[in-house]
């Protein structure tokens, strides 16, 4: 009996793993990422194969309340849904969790920016060229953070005091986005 379960087990398991193997193939053939429920669209997906190229913007403000945008590394070409906190007309990336476990093995594309920065920007059917400079001290750490807390939380807007030690201790990470 014991043995007809533990077969039973190692079948599932097995069939486990090639479920997730081919949805993550077919989350990486997709072009750009995939909104799995209204509710839910932070997820991944494959590179941009639709779009136009468009002159950067000097000014990001006209997405400022947008709640994601989608975007793209290069390398790996993968693409993601993210929030995008706008201060001062700067679109900022950020990526929390990176002290976490779960972190470290769901998001990998910002230890990626250490060797190639470059990104595509997704809005509208439009495709920004666009690089991610890490930011880990600065005068904009407590504005991006107090308008996560906003947009995504419900806060004030007003800088929290103490926000920018998540950024300074790494546990988020923190990028500007600037031209090519």
């Amino acid at each position: 009996m014991l043995k007809k379960i533990a077969q039973w087990f190692g079948i599932t398991f097995v069939a486990l793993l090639a479920l997730l193997a081919a949805s993550y193939g077919f989350l990486r053939l997709n072009d750009g990422p995939i909104e799995f429920f209204p509710w839910f669209t932070i997820s991944i997906g494959g590179p941009f194969r639709s779009g136009e190229i468009a002159a950067s913007p000097a000014n990001w403000d006209f997405i400022k309340e947008r709640a994601e945008i989608e975007f793209q590394t290069l390398n790996p070409a993968t693409s993601r849904t993210v929030w995008v906190p706008v201060v001062d007309g700067k679109l900022f990336i950020v990526s929390g969790y990176m002290n976490s476990a779960i972190g470290k093995l769901w998001k990998q594309w910002p230890a990626a920016m250490q060797d190639d920065n470059r990104v595509l920007i997704r809005i509208d059917g439009k495709i920004y060229e666009q690089r991610l400079n890490r930011v880990m001290d600065g005068p904009y750490i407590a504005p991006v953070m107090a308008q996560i807390t906003r947009k995504y939380f419900g806060g004030s807007g007003q800088p929290i005091p103490g926000s920018e030690i998540a950024v300074t201790g790494g546990s988020v990470w923190m990028f500007e986005v600037v031209d090519m």
